[in-house]
């Protein structure tokens, strides 16, 4: 029993390390196959299951909560047990929560396809399923917060803060917004209708960008960012105040979805004000990162799990630049339907998302192996510049794409008459998917290099035994 108190539970981390990878290949593959889809229309014609309307679903599923899900969940369970210099609170637990997401996964992964579905953005799961993850999301509470509670010092890194409030906002988000009434094992109607169910569903949908892809991996930032360049975070105050500032804007800026639409004019406002006020901590908070590397920044040149993290940043601060902009009024009525949202969204989750993960697994790996670094640094190099070209292509096509069809739809004669047909805007934009499909095959080759380098990196530790916890800074220890 000793034994097992004085080292951390690395198993559990290991495993959504694993499925990182994983699930990231898949995801990233459904992507590519639903981006050939737009510029080969006719592949898998008649095939219902792999038509566009149920694989673009669980796409974005798939890269949300399966590849970013299992990636929060390993660097969560790693940076909360090194933080508190504890073991996770319960070994069972852990085990619980690793395999029940992985079913929540395979049961969405077999669902969207046979077109079961809720149709709400990001929501698409039915109610059994629903279930099943409030379920192993509170099991997930109990085991992140139990472990804080359990800890060995009286600091709470603040690390730990932004998992945390991810954590919290993530549960009530998914509870309130999947409030249904069940008809069948299959089918359920939302409690909500009309202009109300559209507000709660964007009140959840961009939350779940605020707080599921923004929150949880500005916790990675705070923790691999100052560990893998060995220097404390540039200024903890302001780490402190980006919290508070971004926990108490974010939740109001959801209506920014819905400009021109049924939703009240005045709560349309309320969204662009609140989404150009959350320009100041997001920005904040990003050049907090950055300025970590003040003195260091020579390691860029040789370590490319840095130049991963760094650069999320600069992806992270061009999205939070655009997102703002793109939601006032008269932006957003040149943008709203076009594939410059498009461009934006993957601008977030391919530059900042996917980078901010691979980059924190690259930098956990070799640490939990108690090993110097991952088996081929260069590999790591090599999938860091073709993913970073690979999005670059992607999001720069989006953004012509967009800001061109935005143009055309809006173009008028002199009587009043519309200038192009929608057939002739598509046609425009045609050439265009072809530069998004070329982007995500990057993207996705280099999943597979890093997919390779992890599976040698673990044969080359053979059987690593699990770390012994840290003993605390005498003056930090709790009484």
């Amino acid at each position: 029993m000793q034994a097992m108190t004085a080292t951390y539970n690395d198993k559990v981390v290991k495993q959504f390390a694993i499925a990182t990878v994983l699930w990231g290949i898949v995801g990233m593959l459904v992507g590519v196959i639903v981006a050939t889809q737009l510029y080969w229309p006719h592949l898998f014609e008649g095939i219902p299951w792999l038509s566009y309307g149920r694989l673009r679903p669980l796409h974005t599923n798939a890269v949300i909560f399966a590849f970013g899900g299992s990636a929060l969940m390993a660097t969560s369970l790693y940076v909360v047990q090194r933080t508190s210099h504890v073991r996770l609170l319960s070994d069972k637990l852990a085990a619980f929560v690793f395999w029940g997401w992985q079913a929540v996964i395979v049961a969405a992964a077999i669902t969207l396809p046979l077109g079961i579905t809720q149709s709400k953005e990001y929501a698409e799961l039915e109610w059994p399923i629903d279930i099943l993850i409030t379920v192993v999301w509170v099991a997930y509470a109990v085991l992140f917060f139990g472990t804080i509670a359990r800890r060995k010092v009286t600091h709470i890194y603040v690390a730990n803060w932004f998992y945390g409030a991810f954590i919290i906002a993530v549960a009530l988000l998914h509870v309130v917004n999947n409030l249904a009434l069940p008809s069948t094992l299959t089918k359920s109607y939302s409690l909500y209708s009309g202009a109300v169910d559209a507000m709660v569903q964007w009140w959840y949908g961009h939350n779940a960008v605020g707080f599921f892809l923004t929150a949880g991996f500005l916790g990675m930032m705070y923790y691999f960012v100052p560990k893998q360049a060995g220097r404390p975070i540039y200024s903890y105050r302001l780490s402190i105040v980006h919290f508070w500032a971004l926990i108490a804007v974010y939740m109001w800026a959801g209506p920014h979805h819905l400009m021109y639409t049924a939703l009240p004019d005045w709560a349309q406002s309320l969204g662009m004000v609140f989404s150009l006020i959350l320009l100041a901590p997001s920005w904040g908070g990003a050049i907090n990162g950055i300025m970590t590397l003040s003195g260091v920044w020579h390691k860029l040149r040789t370590d490319p799990i840095l130049k991963f993290l760094i650069v999320s940043l600069s992806f992270y601060m061009m999205s939070t630049f655009e997102g703002p902009m793109m939601s006032i009024k008269t932006v957003n009525s040149l943008s709203h339907y076009t594939d410059w949202t498009i461009g934006h969204v993957h601008s977030g989750a391919l530059g900042w998302v996917a980078m901010i993960s691979i980059g924190s697994i690259y930098s956990l790996l070799p640490r939990m192996f108690s090993l110097k670094e991952m088996w081929s640094t260069r590999l790591v190099d090599v999938h860091f510049w073709i993913h970073t070209i690979g999005v670059v292509f992607y999001i720069a096509a989006m953004w012509i794409a967009g800001v061109m069809q935005g143009l055309m739809w809006r173009a008028t004669n002199a009587d009043g008459t519309l200038t192009y047909t929608f057939v002739e805007a598509l046609n425009a934009t045609y050439p265009y998917y072809l530069a998004r499909l070329v982007g995500g095959l990057m993207v996705l080759s280099g999943m597979f290099l890093m997919a390779w380098n992890v599976y040698k990196t673990w044969a080359m530790a053979k059987s690593p035994a699990e770390q012994p916890v840290l003993a605390p800074d005498p003056s930090q220890a709790r009484a």
